[in-house]
């Protein structure tokens, strides 16, 4: 992945599982526009994640539930024009998947108008028929474990999840189910480092982490909070990179060279 020939060639789940395999860390960072897709690319970010956030960091809502299909649609679009190397990962929108069915016209239009290659769906085993469904008709999907964002009205709160035992194997056999399902890779978000880890050596496929400690095989984090620029408090997991770096293209280097290099995240970004 560090050799700069890599830069010319399009990053795949082929590529991803490979990396795992060979124990090397690949890269994940927001995007939203073709700018940054391309700043991005440039500098060996290896996979760029579509994000609902955008819902709070460009739309400026409270969180990402006002998010809808055409606006997904949209920012695909623009992030595929933008990018000529990464993987591109599109999130499915709140209700988005409210249906196997729905899912599957809705991440139809993501990967056919948006560009996107792979969509991300939160939720755990009640995702399983939607996701035997996507795997089914060749749509890649990177399954979103441990918290939900899209649940925050049921939770209440964006906390860690996965702390208490009963928590923990849950997510466990969610991994395990999602990916006998057909699910491409998987995404845990907010959980200890010890559970990310565990779900990491078991699963055969990719394993990103946000907030999950080092051992996962990918790590992503919303570009403006990795740059120091999201309003209000930064997450703990996350850190700024802009602040030392000097300009947007060195600190997009230095996280994907301290991601690789196994620096980022420390034990400072992680649960326990």
């Amino acid at each position: 992945m560090s050799d700069p020939a890599d830069l010319n060639r399009r990053i795949t789940l082929n590529t991803l599982r490979e990396c795992k395999r060979r124990d090397e860390k690949f890269t994940c960072l927001t995007a939203y526009d073709a700018s940054f897709a391309s700043i991005l690319d440039s500098n060996g970010v290896d996979v760029l994640l579509i994000g609902d956030s955008l819902g709070m960091v460009i739309q400026g809502h409270d969180s990402t539930l006002p998010v809808t299909v055409d606006d997904m649609v949209y920012h695909c679009q623009a992030v595929s024009r933008g990018s000529q190397r990464a993987l591109l990962m599109a999130d499915m929108p709140f209700m988005g998947d409210a249906s196997p069915t729905r899912a599957l016209e809705s991440a139809a239009r993501l990967l056919k108008e948006g560009g996107a290659h792979i969509v991300k769906l939160e939720g755990g085993a009640v995702m399983a028929e939607t996701i035997a469904l996507l795997s089914s008709r060749g749509i890649p999907v990177c399954a979103h474990l441990g918290l939900l964002p899209q649940s925050i009205n049921k939770l209440g709160t964006y906390r860690v999840q996965g702390r208490d035992d009963e928590e923990a194997q849950r997510i466990l056999d969610d991994a395990r189910l999602l990916e006998q399902a057909g699910a491409d890779a998987l995404l845990l978000e907010c959980v200890p480092s010890g559970l990310a880890a565990q779900v990491t050596r078991s699963a055969k496929v990719p394993v990103i982490g946000i907030g999950a400690g080092g051992a996962c095989d990918g790590q992503v984090l919303v570009v403006y909070d990795m740059l120091g620029i999201t309003p209000g408090k930064r997450p703990r997991f996350s850190r700024d990179f802009l602040a030392q770096a000097g300009s947007v293209p060195a600190a997009i280097a230095a996280y994907v060279q301290a991601v690789r290099n196994g620096e980022f995240p420390g034990p400072e970004h992680s649960f326990e």
